[in-house]
């Protein structure tokens, strides 16, 4: 799903113009976002929860030409399945699985 797949359904489950349901969809990405740059959690019961974890800088290399590339310390979203969710998605496994195809026809 999309976010505009996202603001579509919002609005088509409520009585939200799609112009209202995108600022809703915003302004709720926007908290989100300036929560985890503050470094402070999100939990939401059911779903899942998103924090930051910090990464100590190490070298990498560089795929192409395989000279060490220095790789700065970061921090970066992570984000835990809530067990409803887990178990929700879980039990959808007679549904097909949409991707793509792996393998190499």
């Amino acid at each position: 799903m999309t976010k505009s797949e996202l603001i579509d359904a919002l609005a088509a489950r409520t009585e939200l113009t799609k112009a209202r349901a995108e600022l809703v969809v915003n302004c709720v990405f926007d908290s989100m976002t300036e929560s985890l740059q503050r470094g402070e959690g999100i939990e939401i019961r059911g779903f899942g929860s998103f924090t930051v974890r910090p990464y100590k800088p190490y070298s990498g290399r560089n795929p192409r030409t395989g000279a060490p590339v220095p790789v700065p310390a970061k921090r970066l979203p992570f984000f835990k399945v809530g067990k409803e969710l887990k178990e929700l998605v879980n039990n959808s496994r007679h549904l097909a699985i949409t991707g793509g195809d792996d393998s190499d026809d």
